[in-house]
């Protein structure tokens, strides 16, 4: 409790917060404060059962095979696709909840039993299965291997009791896999995805680290590269303080501080989005309120008379007016004629009372034109003709005596008042005329108004939705109101200042402590590598993300992925094994101890390196208690490297099983 109450001090000096804040956030986010060390995991497989009906031409007809496993290395040999590798993936199956592959062979299997240990309690795995699938399964434990090995259900009147049951395949696996992480003391490995959400990797990417994958993968430590698996598994391998609860205090604290960034991006974005709503309402309200203003201006809102009757008395109207226009003009030409008639007239009665020549001429022709050539008599030749006495068409003397003068001018007094008659009818009947059409004028203009006022009237509806449209958008712009800056919130910036100081302090224990065990994992992992044929090793060097350095050939450095596929399988079983060693020289508990390699002769690796390879795994698995299963199809390597009672085989062409 000492050193739990000392990591919350450290955390609350370095966040600059009360101890009080630091666990207020380690519990609300249910992320307990350090951990105690983890207790012994150590995973043995003693006895796989296999039973079905085998089909086709080889061996056909029912079977019941059983395989029996010890301590240290233990190989099954057989023909190729005779059924060595279905055994590695069957146990991975139970131990697992589902095989990295099925074979072709599995759909024979009716009926599969496994009897382990798991961190010193023995249990029995037992699954029916039909078509490659799981009909029902049961776990159980009890007080010894011996007693399991009789029974294929519970038996609580003998101390064997039910772990759980399932009725397929999913459930199995889900059940089974937490199983097996309570109890070998492991906790999810978390990690961000893409800063959303957090992914939680369970008990088949810590399986990763027991059945090796094949030697060309990238991946020094399990099967898995993503979220940086290889680095944690070390982590958790080495029992580093507290491995767990840093992944999911750096975890959260990433992710409360993307949501935080997120959040505020969002509250940014809909400010903007917002500004530009107003901005546009806005303008849309000007443009709606000229529009109405506008109508407005036209009386829209008036009542007036039927727009069609107005429309045709105008065009009546308009009409009659044309007409009465014509006629004035008519009666205006008939007037301008007789009040020229009238002043000829006058000045003829002038002429014949002042010259005796003119009154000769009164009842002569009066030509405008001359008759032979018909060009018009000037109007100096007509008045020659009166103060010469010349004829104004041939321009020869005029003679004569003024017999009746009288009479003469009677008769031009005559034409005057006939011609000053004509033209007084013809000014009355233009006066009227003018009167009519002042008339008919005014009353179009009238009319005229009135269209107007009707064709505005005609415009009350749009004037109404002008003015909807100016109270809609003053509307909208009253609930789009300008948006503030996204809040502070004051606990979430406390637990991300909280999270990320825990995990760089925790980072500090980490890289304390590893400095002594890493030191001691590198001078293992070379010693080891060197053993496994690993030729030109000098030294490795190893970090926490395990990322392997390979040091060689007179200081070449290379990277474990640099590596030819042999040499990485080397260096895989040599990191399992140096765990082992180390944790057992600091009393920390480490890799389970179980390993499975299939067929590692295939993997580059030449017949004298394959013997001693085998022949030291062989050694450092008694020395080290970890318990190796490797199948192969070579014969002779097996009989070389181990005793009988190491090795299950099948006569060559045989199945295994």
């Amino acid at each position: 409790m000492a050193e739990e109450v000392g990591l919350e001090d450290r955390i609350a000096a370095r966040a600059k917060v009360t101890v009080d804040d630091v666990r207020a956030v380690f519990d609300a986010q249910g992320i307990p404060l350090g951990a105690p060390p983890a207790r012994p995991r150590p995973l043995r497989i003693h006895r796989l059962r296999v039973a079905g009906v085998r089909t086709g031409a080889l061996e056909p007809g029912p079977f019941n095979t059983t395989f029996r496993f010890g301590n240290g290395l233990t190989a099954l040999v057989a023909s190729n696709l005779r059924g060595k590798s279905s055994v590695l993936e069957l146990v991975t199956w139970c131990l697992r909840g589902t095989p990295r592959e099925k074979s072709g062979a599995i759909h024979w299997l009716r009926e599969v039993d496994l009897d382990a240990t798991v961190a010193g309690q023995p249990m029995a795995f037992r699954l029916d299965l039909d078509n490659e699938e799981i009909t029902s399964a049961v776990a159980f434990a009890g007080p010894d291997l011996a007693l399991l090995e009789t029974l294929r259900s519970p038996d609580p009147t003998q101390g064997v009791l039910p772990l759980f049951r399932a009725a397929s395949s999913e459930s199995y696996a889900e059940q089974v896999q937490a199983l097996m992480m309570k109890w070998m003391d492991l906790h999810p490995l978390v990690s961000a995805k893409q800063g959303t959400s957090a992914v939680a990797h369970g008990w088949p990417a810590y399986f990763g680290a027991l059945y090796l994958p094949a030697a060309r993968s990238p991946a020094l430590l399990g099967d898995v590269l993503m979220s940086g698996l290889p680095g944690r598994l070390l982590q958790v391998f080495l029992d580093l303080p507290a491995a767990g609860v840093l992944t999911k205090v750096k975890t959260q604290a990433e992710l409360m501080a993307t949501a935080r960034k997120r959040r505020q991006s969002a509250a940014k974005a809909a400010q903007e989005e917002r500004a530009a709503q107003r901005q546009q309402t806005e303008e849309d309200l000007a443009a709606a309120r000229a529009r109405l203003e506008q109508l407005s201006e036209g009386g829209a809102g008036s009542d007036q008379e039927s727009l069609a009757d107005l429309a045709t008395t105008t065009i009546r109207l308009a009409t009659s007016a044309a007409d009465s226009q014509q006629a004035w003009e008519d009666l205006m030409r008939v007037h301008r004629q007789a009040k020229g008639q009238r002043q000829r007239d006058e000045k003829l009665l002038n002429d014949v009372r002042e010259s005796a020549i003119a009154r000769r001429l009164f009842h002569g022709l009066d030509p405008t034109a001359c008759p032979r050539c018909d060009q018009d008599i000037a109007a100096e030749r007509r008045q020659f003709e009166i103060e010469a006495h010349s004829c104004a068409v041939c321009a020869r003397p005029v003679e004569g005596d003024d017999e009746d003068s009288e009479g003469i001018l009677a008769e031009a007094e005559e034409r005057v008042l006939a011609s000053t008659q004509a033209e007084q009818v013809a000014r009355d009947a233009l006066e009227r005329a003018e009167t009519e059409l002042d008339r008919l004028s005014g009353e179009l203009s009238a009319a005229q108004e009135k269209l107007r006022r009707a064709d505005a009237a005609a415009r009350v509806p749009e004037y109404a939705r002008a003015r909807e449209e100016v109270l809609r958008l003053e509307g909208a712009l009253s609930v789009l109101p300008e948006l503030p800056d996204s809040p502070d919130d004051p606990a979430e910036n406390l637990a991300i200042k909280v999270l990320r100081a825990g995990a760089r302090t925790l980072e500090d224990d980490h890289a304390r402590e590893a400095d002594k065990l890493f030191a001691d994992l590198n001078e293992e992992i070379s010693d080891l590598g060197r053993k496994f044929g690993f030729a030109g090793l000098e030294s490795v060097s190893i970090d926490r993300a395990a990322h392997l350095d390979v040091i060689s050939d007179g200081g070449h450095v290379r990277s474990f992925t640099d590596q030819v596929p042999g040499e990485r399988l080397r260096l895989r079983i040599a990191v399992i094994a140096a765990l082992l060693r180390v944790g057992a020289a600091h009393q920390v508990s480490t890799h389970p101890g179980l390993l499975l390699i299939d067929s590692p002769k295939a993997e580059e690796i030449q017949d004298v390196d394959i013997h001693l390879l085998l022949r030291e795994l062989d050694a450092v698995a008694e020395a080290n208690q970890l318990q190796v299963l490797v199948t192969t199809a070579d014969f002779g390597l097996a009989h070389d490297v181990l005793p009988p009672e190491r090795i299950t085989e099948a006569a060559e062409g045989r199945p295994l099983w």
